[in-house]
């Protein structure tokens, strides 16, 4: 029979770019992931930071290749999405490759002032204001503009946001507007609840704005809830609001920014396929093509990626420590944590990541069900993204597992360090980065969840 080893090799192609076997086990990013939990034990959740800088530098670098291909004379600025993951040591690496940032609620304003605070941010740098705001988040908005940051763009998602801003800004004031796209042909609603009807942006603009002249939209958004992918849907919205664009722009000369949301796909399978760089280019192209046609200067690109820059930088360990054949069909592999709140993703979305044994590769394979510690039936992965089910190391050895490419929204979902379901405590946190020798260096962010803070928590101490 088979390895695991062989089994993969004759499934995919492996080893992939950040994965590799040496010795029976699994090296990510060249980070021996035994050494990582005989060190620091499982569950473990850890991050390697390289990796999110290495994911801007791809995409800064495909648009610049493509840009001077098409010779498109606009300029591209990469904007990190923050509610992917709001955390430090995130904002931290992302904010070392010259990005700017967009935020999406009122407690995104107050990082952006601790950001500043910190020396890791500038008063100029450019912040794009999206989502419906309240009342607070508006406020927030413009009490960091009356701060001192002189690089903010509230994007309108509602005519009756613009009203606030002029009772409250008497300085000249940027503003963007965002498109209310259609939805995605198989989903159960026609059009996006967000941003304004394409329909009436421009007489919105003639009628109204144009009459305050402090004010100046200077950016169009539109977002793609699929994200951007070679479909027809994903091609269609592009140009549909591209062609308004040229529109706008003949009526507002101060319109030169398009701000392309929905974010690159990140690698959630040892199967998956996208050519970033065609993809790239070809946005690229059909901008170019369509703003020549109207004859209107080609725009500024502004892209709001979060879960492709953070998600390939983070990982989740988990021991086997149970094995139960339920009947002929499922064998079950119980794991020391809880799918659930580690990796909430896979309850609530149905959402599948690159899964791989750290060891025992030489043994031979079998098809399993993972399962999680806490008491609910949905607490269970039992399909990968590229073949439907799992197969793992068929042996009696201490076996560990990985779930790797889960750095987007898993803590935003099940909460940090608060109460879990059955009170699964948050695992130890590990960062790993490298000095300026390129060796690896590793840093605590947390603990694991004690007892005590649990029950203070709930109100017991």
């Amino acid at each position: 029979m088979q390895n695991y080893a062989e089994f993969i090799d004759q499934s995919v192609d492996f080893p992939q770019d950040g994965f590799r076997v040496k010795e029976d086990e699994l090296y990510f990013h060249d980070i021996s992931m035994m050494e990582l939990v005989e060190t620091y034990g499982t569950p473990l959740r850890f991050t390697y930071l390289p990796a999110i800088s290495e994911q801007i530098q791809k995409a800064k670098r495909l648009f610049r290749e493509a840009m001077r291909k098409h010779n498109f004379q606009g300029s591209y600025t990469y904007c990190y999405c923050t509610k992917s993951s709001h955390f430090s040591y995130v904002l931290k690496e992302a904010l070392k490759n010259d990005i700017h940032l967009e935020t999406s609620s009122a407690f995104d304003i107050p990082l952006i002032e601790a950001l500043e605070k910190k020396g890791w941010v500038k008063k100029d740098v450019l912040i794009i204001c999206n989502g419906f705001k309240t009342t607070q988040y508006k406020q927030n908005v413009v009490d960091l503009i009356h701060d001192g940051f002189t690089n903010v763009i509230p994007v309108l998602d509602n005519k009756e946001e613009f009203y606030f801003y002029d009772d409250e800004l008497d300085d000249p004031q940027k503003i963007g507007i965002r498109v209310a796209v259609e939805e995605q042909p198989d989903y159960h609603l026609y059009t996006s609840r967000l941003g304004i009807r394409g329909d009436d942006i421009i007489s919105f603009y003639t009628d109204k704005i144009a009459n305050y002249p402090n004010f100046k939209v200077t950016l169009l958004h539109f977002f793609t809830q699929s994200g951007i992918r070679d479909t027809p849907y994903f091609w269609s919205e592009l140009e549909k609001v591209v062609n308004l664009y040229c529109r706008f722009r003949k009526v507002n000369p101060d319109l030169d920014t398009l701000d392309i949301g929905g974010g690159l796909p990140y690698r959630n399978s040892l199967f998956f396929e996208y050519d970033y760089q065609y993809m790239i280019d070809e946005i690229i192209g059909r901008i170019k093509a369509i703003c020549d046609e109207y004859e209107v200067p080609h725009p500024n690109i502004i892209t709001e990626f979060g879960s492709y820059t953070v998600a390939e930088s983070q990982g989740v360990l988990f021991r086997v420590i149970g094995r139960k054949q339920q009947n002929d069909r499922e064998k079950w592999l119980m794991l020391n944590g809880s799918l659930m709140t580690n990796l909430p993703d896979i309850w609530a979305l149905g959402q599948k990541y690159v899964l791989l044994p750290v060891n025992n590769w030489d043994a031979g394979y079998e098809r399993v069900v993972l399962g999680g510690i806490t008491c609910d039936s949905q607490d269970y992965y039992s399909d990968d993204a590229h073949i439907n089910m799992v197969f793992l190391p068929k042996t009696r050895k201490v076996q560990y597992i990985g779930f790797f490419h889960t750095g987007a929204y898993q803590e935003s979902l099940s909460g940090f360090g608060g109460i879990h379901h059955c009170l699964i405590p948050t695992p130890r946190h590990v960062l790993i980065h490298r000095n300026e020798e390129g060796q690896l260096e590793y840093d605590i962010f947390n603990e694991e969840q004690t007892s005590k803070q649990v029950l203070k928590i709930l109100g017991y101490t």
